[in-house]
């Protein structure tokens, strides 16, 4: 691996920000202010952000590559691999794949998430993103429990989240255009979309045994978990006796202070605060992040948000730049139990942006080394010459 020099730049060194070179060996971040020595790999970044890389806990855009239209498909190999590139080109060098396995049939189907989960563990050498997978267990979906408590023994799954989306789900039946939406996905018909939401919710009283169960399995493989849209604090509550210490998108300000409180990690949407506010008119996340109600931004459905969000919330002067970066970066990676990135310190996994910040608001990904690798460059006039040997430079002298 080509060791890779980074000249100049103001870099994020824990909460400030410090102009210095950079220096990385294999897949570290090997020393911090040093000389360029012998890499073979050198990097103009003055009058750039040197940023650590982002950590996204929670994407799930590239079921927008495995069908972007209804009922339109595509290999899943290649629906991954141009979520990879969009992914690093937007920055994020971790990706958590969230991976709805629901009850219902079609895109959030089990044998989606069962050819989304072999995909990733078979493609992923090749990704330049780490890329992980993130499953989204829809609790309804009783049938899955013994595949899924399998799927955690074998350390397969690397964050593991509950999902209620039913009371949403019966509420957009009466809905026209929401349910067109929801039948299109399963590919059945109206009347047959109708009678599996029948049969499921009949068995309404099997679902808290059933995630208890899965809580158990998820602690005892020391798997991360996240409880999705908490409503209420005894909600948040009980799933944090259960060992969920990440809460995912909390409805409201009162269980998102209860969250806190305890400790626990606070997840919204990074497209929340690019667009001002939610799709779904719930809570607007820069105001829970100027209240310190999140420790999180996850890029939810758009990719390019994580990075367009911290720049939007130190113009706005919700934070400083520095502590808005780290909700796309420290904070996840804190979440998610991964010590080894987040920050740039000696040491750390060399997951490492160069950003220009000299238009407001739009941030331009210059480039993106991940693990050690360049693995994106939009300015190629960025690299410098090759190192001077001491033979070298004693003859040109």
């Amino acid at each position: 691996m080509t060791d890779i020099f980074l000249e100049g730049g103001r870099a994020l060194i824990g909460a400030e920000f410090v102009e210095t070179s950079l220096a990385v060996s294999g897949q570290d971040i090997a020393r911090i202010g040093s000389p360029r020595g012998r890499a073979g790999l050198a990097i103009d970044a003055r009058d750039l952000l040197v940023l650590p890389g982002i950590v996204d806990l929670h994407g799930d855009a590239f079921e927008r590559q495995m069908m972007p239209r209804a009922g339109v498909d595509f290999p899943i190999d290649v629906a991954l691999a141009d979520s990879d590139r969009q992914a690093i080109s937007n920055g994020l060098t971790t990706v958590f794949h969230a991976t709805t396995w629901s009850w219902e049939p079609g895109l959030r189907s089990g044998d989606n998430a069962r050819r989304l989960l072999e995909a990733i563990e078979r493609h992923r050498p090749q990704f330049a993103a780490d890329t992980r997978f993130h499953l989204r267990h829809e609790t309804y979906n009783l049938d899955a429990e013994d595949e899924i408590g399998q799927w955690l023994a074998e350390g397969r799954v690397d964050l593991f989240a509950f999902n209620d989306h039913m009371d949403g789900t019966v509420a957009d039946m009466a809905k026209p255009r929401k349910r067109n939406r929801m039948v299109e996905r399963t590919g059945l018909s109206n009347e047959e979309f109708d009678r599996l939401v029948g049969r499921v919710i009949a068995r309404a009283t099997e679902v808290p045994g059933s995630v208890s169960r899965l809580a158990t399995a998820a602690r005892t493989a020391e798997v991360r978990m996240l409880s999705h849209d908490d409503a209420t604090p005894a909600m948040r509550q009980g799933f944090r006796t259960m060992g969920v210490t990440i809460a995912e998108f909390p409805i409201n300000e009162e269980t998102a202070r209860d969250a806190a409180g305890n400790g626990d990690a606070i997840v919204y949407g990074a497209p929340n605060v690019v667009r001002g506010g939610s799709h779904t008119g719930w809570t607007k996340a820069s105001d829970m992040i100027a209240k310190g109600l999140c420790s999180v931004l996850a890029s939810d459905y758009y990719y390019p948000a994580p990075l367009l969000a911290a720049f939007r919330l130190a113009a706005d002067g919700v934070l400083p730049l520095a502590e808005a970066w780290s909700l796309v970066s420290a904070g996840p990676a804190r979440a998610a139990g991964l010590t080894d990135r987040g920050v740039i310190a000696d040491g750390r996994r060399a997951d490492i942006l160069l950003v220009d910040d000299s238009v407001a608001l739009r941030p331009r990904l210059v480039a993106v080394i991940s693990a050690g690798k360049l693995v994106h460059l939009t300015d190629a006039t960025r690299l410098l010459g090759a190192a001077t040997t001491p033979h070298e430079a004693v003859a040109a002298a």
